[in-house]
């Protein structure tokens, strides 16, 4: 089956990123090493591509992040600085030397409405809490948002400079395991439809949805395992197991909570899918002159972008 062509609306969109290990290996284990590395990626990758970050979370076997991205090429530089480096240091860490993913990322397009950008913070919020794997949002041991946003922080991290780490090696200079490392801080955006809320309030709605996910738990998972007892589970495991078969249900196309803002959103990829088709009928014929659409990643050509002042 052929990947979907990727596609952000014209001006940005807020993007749900999943990604998950081969086989869905217990490679992305929490730890503290671990999680200082996870962090220290993913901020300085936000960085470097001019990416927004307003949630992450980070479970044994897959990574979940809610961003907003410009275009589909600021979201491609993201992905691939955050897979790979991530697939080297947590492999360095687990002595894992094959594959790492299961396949490339997937990114699911959020529409403006608040419900659905709400929707999709609380499905963040509630991982390892909804597979009853820790009792609420904040007892989970690995990279979770949850509590820097209660308190409205910073995640701290680390970047380990390997090529200096490696320089130093080669001229038989010692060193210790963070002699070569920055710290970093990954900073959570509020979501597009919260930014006109001050801080306080920002911290009343996420205190509330986590209310609501640890309720829910409660109401639905086991209640007789201490919150210790998850966490010590968690950490048990061997990053070279698998569960099983992983979860293969399909994704949507795109997160919306109104029909008709599914709609708008399905229309713009289809016309978008269109005119990409068309160039690329053209340019397999041998035409150079084939116009790909603006936001779109024409086959061994360069990116397309969108001329200055026409983003709505």
């Amino acid at each position: 089956m052929s990947r979907p062509i990727r596609f952000i609306p014209p001006g940005g969109a807020v993007v749900e990123i999943t990604c998950r290990t081969l086989h869905g290996r217990y490679l992305l284990k929490p730890s503290r090493e671990l999680n200082e590395i996870v962090v220290g990626i993913v901020a300085r990758a936000a960085r470097r591509s001019e990416v927004e970050v307003h949630a992450i979370a980070v479970l044994s076997n897959h990574m979940h992040l809610l961003v907003s991205v410009r275009d589909a090429r600021r979201l491609a530089g993201f992905m691939e600085y955050v897979n790979g480096n991530l697939a080297r240091e947590a492999g360095r860490l687990h002595r894992w030397r094959h594959r790492f993913w299961a396949r490339r990322y997937r990114a699911i397009v959020v529409s403006d409405e608040e419900a659905a950008q709400v929707g999709r913070l609380r499905y963040l919020l509630a991982q390892g809490t909804k597979e009853g794997l820790v009792a609420t949002p904040t007892d989970w041991p690995g990279v979770h948002c949850a509590k820097a946003l209660l308190r409205g922080d910073s995640l701290r991290g680390i970047w380990i400079d390997r090529t200096r780490e490696c320089a130093a090696r080669k001229a038989g200079k010692k060193y210790h395991r963070y002699t070569y490392a920055d710290d970093e801080s990954l900073s959570l955006a509020p979501l597009p439809c919260w930014r006109h809320l001050s801080a306080e309030s920002h911290r009343r709605a996420v205190a509330g949805l986590i209310a609501e996910i640890t309720t829910a738990a409660r109401s639905n998972g086991p209640t007789a395992i201490s919150s210790k007892a998850r966490v010590r589970a968690v950490l048990r495991v061997h990053p070279h197991d698998s569960p099983g078969e992983p979860d293969a249900r399909p994704a949507p196309a795109f997160h919306a909570y109104r029909r008709r803002a599914r709609r708008r959103l399905e229309e713009a990829y289809r016309e978008f899918t269109r005119a990409y088709r068309a160039a690329s009928e053209r340019l397999r014929t041998g035409d150079r002159s084939a116009r790909f659409p603006a936001g779109s990643f024409p086959p061994a050509l360069p990116f397309v972008t969108r001329p200055a002042g026409r983003d709505p």
